[in-house]
């Protein structure tokens, strides 16, 4: 049960929040919307409730909001592309009503939910141009394209903030487990049970800080303060030498100092006053978001490799495993898959929201409107991208549960 509800909770959450602050953004700005949804395909649920439908859908790999605009001349999605519902036959122009002929019937159809009160397409009355998304002023434009991504930075950095509120800080104490024979920390005498309290006289309290200040210091002597049961504080000078080890972040080798020792692995928990964790939700939230920022680059820069890019299958097999390990964790996941949307979104991909941004941008600088051909190959070369980005993705993921299954 676990494998189906959890990435469901995570991928919904996520792209909720996300096509909300779309929704939101447009309904403030008197766009007319007049569909939400979350998933893609054959509706499961769908209800509408005033001027907007909602529906979820049975892929739920995506969402969408549906504005008025021009791109039509009736209906057009900002995002996931257009539909049209089963039926109903495809409707032209800004005024369409909604109402076709059946080629085979003859006689005119409506939808089944049909309200003659309604603006297209539930109903007869043709939507005013001041409602559509183009109608509005740049500014505007920008603010509903940006609200998505802005909402689910606010949602990793909620989650970070109560996180740290609800459970505290969680880190590692500086207390060695084991030391490695031959290494710098064993031949300096240091042993298992050991408690670092300062490196070169700065205090540290985390093994994360003592990392901190050994991993740029290879070949350079290091004085360690060190509290040793039933001994009491000794001092020990080594110096640490040069490995190659993985970037935290990027994942990609990189020489650093290391000492040959290995911290408990028992977390510690420091309670925090309100102020103190939203600092350090918001630093951990900055954090998230300045490391996926790294990987990008990484990848077009080629420092990282494209083989370490994970897709659907990926992430739900990495739900799952958090997912089992307790909720503190898997809010984690959360966060950190919020705010990759969010930095995915902005590349400027024309069927991303950066790609929209820009479109808008360039236009307003050129004073008019891209032809409907110029954006049509605009809007193609973005799908095409992303096609390509899918199918790197699923490539990745299925070499890796391949090898996983032959192992």
């Amino acid at each position: 049960m676990l494998t189906w509800i959890a990435p469901l909770v995570v991928f919904g959450l996520v792209i909720f929040v996300h096509e909300l602050g779309h929704f939101l953004a447009a309904k403030a700005a008197g766009v007319y919307t007049p569909r939400f949804s979350i998933g893609f395909g054959p509706a499961l649920f769908k209800k509408r409730y005033g001027e907007t439908e909602y529906v979820l859908a049975l892929l739920p790999l995506g969402g969408y909001v549906r504005m008025a605009s021009r791109d039509d001349d009736a209906m057009a999605l900002i995002e996931g592309g257009g539909e049209t519902p089963p039926e109903e036959l495809p409707t032209t122009g800004a005024n369409a009503a909604g109402k076709v002929v059946d080629e085979h019937a003859g006689a005119p159809r409506r939808r089944a939910d049909w309200d003659p009160d309604a603006m297209y397409p539930f109903g007869p009355k043709p939507v005013p141009e001041n409602r559509w998304f183009e109608s509005k002023p740049l500014a505007a434009r920008l603010v509903i394209l940006l609200a998505g991504v802005t909402m689910n930075v606010l949602l990793a950095w909620v989650i970070q903030v109560g996180a740290a509120a609800t459970y505290g800080r969680a880190y590692l104490p500086a207390v060695i487990d084991s030391v490695l024979p031959g290494r710098p920390a064993a031949v300096a005498g240091l042993q298992r049970g050991d408690s670092i309290v300062a490196v070169n006289g700065v205090q540290v309290e985390t093994w994360s800080e003592v990392v901190d200040r050994i991993r740029p210091s290879a070949g350079r002597a290091l004085s360690l303060e060190v509290e040793r049961p039933g001994v009491g504080r000794r001092a020990f000078r080594l110096q640490p030498e040069q490995r190659e080890a993985p970037d935290p972040i990027t994942g990609a080798p990189e020489r650093v100092g290391q000492i040959g020792a290995a911290p408990r692995a028992e977390l510690a928990r420091s309670p925090l006053p309100f102020g103190e964790a939203v600092r350090l939700g918001s630093d951990s939230t900055l954090k998230l978001g300045l490391g996926i920022v790294t990987v990008v680059r990484g990848l077009f820069a080629g420092d990282v490799p494209a083989s370490q890019v994970g897709g659907p299958i990926a992430i739900v097999a990495m739900t799952v495993a958090v997912a089992k390990t307790g909720f503190e964790r898997l809010l984690g996941l959360i966060s950190f898959l919020s705010v990759n949307i969010a930095i995915l979104n902005l590349l400027p991909i024309p069927v991303l929201d950066g790609g929209q941004i820009l479109l808008n941008v360039l236009e307003a600088i050129k004073g008019s409107a891209f032809s409907a051909r110029t954006r049509e190959y605009i809007l193609r070369t973005g799908v095409l991208a992303v096609l390509l980005l899918f199918c790197l993705v699923m490539f990745n993921d299925l070499r890796a549960l391949v090898a996983r299954l032959v192992s």
